[in-house]
């Protein structure tokens, strides 16, 4: 009873919305997986479903039609009582991480939405809803939630677990939310959207005495994740330069005159923590 009692407690303080639990054991992960036993470098990033402040109700990541996984649901790990009952649906996603791998670009998948298809329309109707209604994302990985960092109007640092499907400039001009970050965002009755990941996993690297004098390649556990937003238009660009800094972001204006075709992609860099 205690422990239940200490899970609900704690997806309280959480609000419902991280998959972490303190005392869970620490995953031993390696970069050379095929010659080390009991050791595996592929790396699961799980999605929850997203909500906002603006609207009670939270909505699963695939209503948005982001990229998912065919079989998402049959994969997607067991929830614990406290996200039950704060209603968690944690999905497997097709963001991809190896221990230790630096990926300069990968792309999950591409999007086309078509003036003369219904359906399309009104996959996009909604996307676009959930920009303008600020509704964010909450990602996990190896049991701890993806933070987001960033600098508000003091000049400190804020760190939050979720981020923004995009943001929204209004048919008056004015930047909502995220909008305000980025001059590029100015395009009256437009939807901007984060398409583009950049994704930070610090590890605490395990000496040879910890991981093993027969074992190869690198050993280590993750200590912190944490991701930047991008907004980039890269339809027609090929995977390896669809991430590019100098790309102009992507804007779906309010009304669609022409069909809008574009990446979701992601970068991934691993750095070793020393704070332990």
């Amino acid at each position: 009873m205690l422990v239940l009692a200490f899970i609900f407690a704690v997806s309280l303080l959480q609000g419902g919305n991280a998959f972490y639990l303190p005392g869970l054991a620490s995953v031993t992960y390696c970069s050379d997986s095929k010659n080390n036993e009991n050791c595996k470098s592929d790396i699961m990033v799980y999605v929850n479903r997203l909500n906002t402040v603006e609207n009670i109700v939270p909505y699963e990541y695939h209503d948005f039609d982001f990229c998912v996984p065919i079989k998402d649901v049959a994969n997607s790990p067991t929830e614990n009582l406290g996200q039950v009952v704060f209603g968690e649906r944690i999905r497997p996603s097709l963001y991809e991480l190896a221990f230790a791998r630096n990926e300069a670009c990968k792309t999950v998948c591409e999007k086309t939405y078509k003036t003369g298809d219904k359906s399309s329309l009104e996959k996009l109707t909604f996307l676009k809803r959930g920009v303008s209604l600020n509704y964010q994302h909450h990602w996990i990985v190896d049991n701890m939630p993806i933070t987001w960092c960033y600098k508000v109007e003091t000049g400190d640092k804020f760190c939050s677990i979720g981020f923004p499907v995009g943001c929204y400039v209004t048919k008056l001009g004015k930047r909502k939310d995220t909008c305000v970050t980025l001059a590029d965002f100015k395009a009256s009755d437009t939807y901007y959207l984060y398409n583009h990941v950049d994704i930070v996993v610090e590890y605490h690297r395990l000496s040879p005495e910890d991981w093993g004098q027969q074992h190869t390649g690198i050993g280590g556990r993750i200590v912190a994740a944490r991701l930047t937003p991008r907004s980039i238009d890269n339809g027609d660009k090929s995977e390896a330069d669809a991430c590019g800094a100098s790309l102009p972001v992507l804007g779906i204006p309010g009304s669609l005159e022409k069909e809008i075709k574009f990446k979701y992609t992601y970068s991934v860099e691993w750095r070793v923590s020393y704070n332990f």
